[in-house]
């Protein structure tokens, strides 16, 4: 059998590793994020660029200043084209692994993409068991391993694109009744129905057919928001429910069993927003997601 020189077979081992080998940020999926969008993930932008030292200011909108920081980021970083977009070569370059102790502005850009999942976190900058467990429960939700609430490339290109595990994409996303209750079960959460099924086109069942990612997120994470406190739905997408754009048949909704836990704690940790049309109490949490007190249920409108 020929024999390669020890120097050669090295050089060899090491280009093969080199090949096999698929770094997590490269692999990943990342959003665009441009001048003139609005929302969360412009302040996670402008959040991360203060973590690697380039001070702007973090309202949400991507003006002409927070381009400017972005340009400046990415000449310093030797990324081509500099054209003041956040993709797919700058989100790498940009986001910071944190863990729990981690405190910063690193660790603000990743509470407001938890908060934009419906976690009810301050967005104080520090790493406590709050942000931990939410962390986990996002893991868990999305497929990810391990679970470990350390917030790597794989976890922070999930948060902002909602990938995980193969069980959907982004929080626009629709998933399947298999899907969703996967997810759903796994946090924990049970749901019920007066027929006892899951068919979407019968008003006697409760069917999770073409809820959107977003929501199924948002419930799992609302159930380690409650701990212990026991959470069913009793309603998702099937028909029945009011029309409109933010509604059960959109894949927007969820009703939750009354529960006084679960009343305790949005009441307790969400801002009262007034009463609805229909005589329903409403709170409004940090995320956007309202929920509605229709009496024997919780009607819950994620918004993520």
């Amino acid at each position: 059998m020929k024999r390669f020189p020890a120097a050669v077979a090295a050089v060899f081992a090491a280009l093969l590793a080199a090949v096999l080998s698929v770094p997590a940020a490269h692999a990943a999926s990342w959003p665009v994020v441009r001048s003139g969008d609005q929302g969360a993930k412009v302040s996670t932008v402008q959040y991360l660029l203060n973590a690697r030292g380039y001070a702007t200011g973090a309202d949400g909108a991507f003006g002409p200043a927070t381009e400017a920081k972005v340009r400046s980021f990415q000449n310093a970083n030797g990324l081509s084209p500099v054209d003041g977009v956040v993709g797919g070569a700058t989100w790498p370059k940009l986001i910071v692994t944190v863990r729990q102790g981690d405190t910063g502005d690193a660790v603000k850009a990743l509470q407001v993409q938890l908060n934009a999942r419906g976690a009810n976190l301050a967005v104080d900058g520090a790493f406590g068991a709050g942000t931990d467990s939410s962390v986990r429960g996002f893991q868990q939700s999305a497929n990810l391993s391990p679970v470990d609430g350390i917030v790597g490339p794989a976890t922070w290109s999930a948060l902002l694109s909602g990938g995980g595990g193969g069980t959907g994409g982004g929080s626009g996303d629709l998933l399947s009744q298999s899907q969703a209750a996967s997810l759903l079960s796994s946090a924990g959460i049970t749901w019920s129905s007066s027929g006892n099924c899951s068919n979407r086109n019968s008003s006697n069942c409760t069917s999770f057919d073409g809820l959107r990612r977003a929501s199924a997120d948002g419930a799992v994470a609302l159930k380690h928001a409650v701990g212990g406190c026991g959470l069913t739905i009793t309603g998702g997408t099937e028909t029945g429910h009011a029309a409109g754009t933010y509604s059960h048949a959109n894949g927007y909704k969820l009703d939750f069993a009354m529960a006084s836990c679960l009343t305790n704690h949005i009441t307790g940790n969400f801002a009262y927003s007034g009463v609805r049309g229909d005589g329903a109490t409403l709170y409004t949490a940090p995320s956007g997601n309202v929920y509605a007190n229709e009496g024997n249920h919780w009607d819950v409108t994620f918004t993520g």
